[in-house]
């Protein structure tokens, strides 16, 4: 195993500084070698002939360059073209933004490209996105792999290199998986993956190379986060015993009854608060489904026992918003419950500092505020989180150090398939709210293009008028940017106020507002004496004003779907028809998709598998999640079947059997050891 973590520069071919070029990469030993996996494949055995192109089509051609133009386009784009023949006829091939090919293609080469086809029979072009120049030292392959490269290595070079260290080295690496797990599972040895990853013999052998690697990934991944529970596993930890009636008094006031879904995830967290071993679970709810009522539950169980308990927020608003919700629900007990955040003033600070280290204060809601060196604890048994996916892996386990190794329960209205949680989430036991609360009627989306988005303000002017509504209207941005055409916050509040909507009062409220400032406009706007709030997403989470029942969110195709459905669930929390209007003018098919699938379903779990489809999975957390960048092979959408095969096998490995395995999964994840917060 050592034999693959040797420096890359003592590899032949590659010496000191080419070395440095592939430091670039990442890739700094053979391991990382191996796993620089190609991006795509040059198939040159079966080339399309140039008669048979169409128009809309993906081709790939070899051909006789028999002619080469370079221009600039009035917009100052660079555009290459290259006269390509074969055997069928002619086509212009097209390189945009590359004037370096004019030094590189010239007439009587023969190059392999391929790309998207464009024009009409007889002015076909061939819009390149991968192109070869074929020459005696091509390699004598059909199916060539294409690497991501640096400045100063080529395609050629790092083939060749691969093709050396393959044999010599692959007898080196570790097979994991018996002899046994492979037959049933139908998986080829690690040796044959490689190989048919980085050089094909066929698609056959490369489905099977695929998906081997794709496993081994994300087996890995989940023998990493084992690795690490075993290492953070505590010796001891708080045991959740009630001393007082606390819980059945808050059962008994609760303004609602619980949903099914609700109470069965209660009881899950408190047989873990219950058991010695530290509680870590991840809860799950759509948007509206009552998340906050079980932390509420959970957080007087921790007080009942004698402890105290904390919740972190992402931003002031949300933070507020838990605040007073969570005082509501314990107004009627001998709870003290604060709220610290960066704006609270330093005098006011220092006293609730010292009253949560001394015991005074039994609930503290907050911001990262709360995971500051000097805040301590009195006897904090219960650590909340919510929308967890927006802080970083280290302030997450910031507030969980916090105490005596309390209880953790973090919280995220982003739905995502069970699988799939278990694999980004694997350090964490899943709960998940999938029942919403009755009574409540889905929110009336509808896409609308911004040449009719007089007729939403018309429609919010007469349901303030004749039904009392209150709406919110988004955008996102606070101020005008030359680079982006854009309604900024700001300007589309100075234009509502003075003209559209002159008779109501309207309210402005953004991220650059003094925390006082912020308060004091969503206070006038529950107490309903501000009708439209002109917002950017400081509203996203949180924000519960059951008498909005209008969302208008501009250039709507800016958002993800994911956050469309956060801010769609600002309305319809109570029991008044409420409607979402996504005004825009997408120049995108994704942009165009996204607004269509939100007319379609109020469903997050839906919503989130096509964000994740649509934006990929790095986008759609909005963090590094630990070990999630560095996949290479295997695809979080894509590979849910191969994400349950390694749950299956992380229970059938006995890790103390691979002495080796540490080392190999710091290698493999190295990128994420030192990720910092959001």
């Amino acid at each position: 195993m050592e034999h693959l973590f040797q420096d890359i520069q003592y590899l032949k071919g590659i010496g000191p500084k080419r070395s440095q070029q592939f430091k670039r990469l990442g890739v700094e030993n053979i391991f990382d070698l191996l796993w620089h996996v190609p991006r795509a494949y040059f198939n040159r055995g079966n080339p399309d002939k140039i008669r048979s192109l169409i128009h809309g089509e993906f081709a790939a051609v070899r051909g006789v360059v028999k002619g080469t133009h370079a221009s600039r386009s009035r917009r100052g784009m660079n555009i290459f073209k290259a006269i390509l023949q074969d055997d069928s006829g002619a086509v212009t091939a097209v390189w945009f933004n590359q004037p370096f090919l004019a030094g590189i293609i010239s007439s009587g080469q023969e190059i392999f490209v391929s790309g998207k086809v464009k024009g009409s029979p007889g002015a076909l072009e061939l819009n390149v996105s991968e192109y070869e120049v074929l020459d005696e030292t091509s390699q004598h392959i059909d199916v060539l792999p294409i690497y991501i490269l640096t400045e100063g290595l080529s395609q050629k070079a790092l083939r060749a290199i691969m093709m050396n260290i393959l044999p010599e080295y692959l007898p080196s690496y570790p097979e994991i998986l018996s002899k046994d797990i492979k037959e049933e599972y139908d998986l080829c040895d690690i040796a044959f993956a490689f190989y048919n990853l980085h050089f094909p013999q066929d698609g056959k052998a490369y489905l099977r190379a695929r998906k081997r690697l794709a496993l081994e990934e994300l087996l890995l991944f989940q023998i990493s986060l084992r690795l690490e529970q075993a290492k953070s596993k505590p010796q001891s930890c708080v045991v959740h015993l009630e001393k007082t009636n606390l819980v059945q008094e808050m059962w008994k006031k609760l303004p609602f009854e619980l949903t099914a879904a609700q109470a069965r995830v209660v009881d899950e967290i408190y047989q873990d608060m219950e058991t010695p071993c530290r509680m870590n679970r991840l809860l799950q709810g759509d948007v509206g489904s009552g998340k906050t009522i079980v932390a509420a539950l959970a957080m007087a169980k921790a007080v009942s026992s004698g402890f105290q308990a904390a919740m972190m927020a992402p931003t002031e608003i949300l933070a507020e918003q838990h605040y007073m919700s969570i005082s509501r629900l314990f107004a009627h007990c001998d709870v003290v419950v604060a709220r610290l955040t960066g704006s609270t003033p330093p005098g006011e600070r220092r006293m609730i500092l010292e009253a949560l280290a001394s015991g005074q204060i039994d609930i503290v809601v907050g911001t990262q505020a709360l995971i500051q060196e000097e805040l301590g604890f009195w006897r904090l048994g219960l650590a909340v989180i919510d929308e967890q996916h927006r802080f970083g892996v280290k302030q997450r386990a910031l507030l969980g150090l916090k105490g005596d190794m309390p209880d953790l329960l973090v919280m995220t209205a982003t739905p995502i398939p069970r699988t799939l949680a278990l694999t980004v989430y694997g350090d964490l036991l899943v709960s998940i709210i999938d029942e919403m609360p009755p009574g409540r009627k889905a929110v009336k989306t509808k896409f609308i293009r911004n040449s009719d988005g007089e007729k939403v303000y018309d429609f919010i002017r007469t349901q303030i008028h004749d039904h009392g509504a209150q709406a919110y209207i988004v955008c996102p941005l606070v101020e005008e940017s030359e680079k982006q055409d854009l309604i900024a916050a700001v300007t589309l509040y100075d234009e509502l106020r003075n003209n559209i909507f002159s008779d109501i009062q309207v309210g402005l409220i953004h991220g650059r507002l003094k925390q006082a400032e912020k308060e004091l406009i969503m206070e006038r706007f529950k107490r309903g004496e501000v009708k439209v709030l002109v917002s950017t997403t400081v509203i996203e989470v949180g924000v519960d004003v059951p008498e909005a029942t209008i969302m208008a969110v501009v250039h709507a195709e800016r958002f993800g779907l994911s956050q469309l459905h956060q801010l769609r669930g600002r309305v319809g929390r109570g029991k008044k028809q409420s409607y979402c209007f996504l005004i825009g003018d997408p120049h995108t098919e994704d942009g165009y998709k996204r607004l269509k699938i939100m007319e379609k379903t109020n469903d997050g779990f839906i919503l989130a598998q096509h964000d994740l489809i649509i934006r990929g999975a790095g986008e759609f957390w909005g963090v590094k999640q630990h070990g999630l960048n560095q996949l290479k092979v295997a695809n979080l959408v894509k590979d849910q079947k191969l994400m349950e095969i390694s749950q299956c096998l992380i229970k059938k490995l006995n890790l103390s059997d691979y002495d080796y395995l540490e080392r190999y999964i710091n290698e493999k994840f190295k990128k994420n050891q030192h990720i910092a917060g959001n």
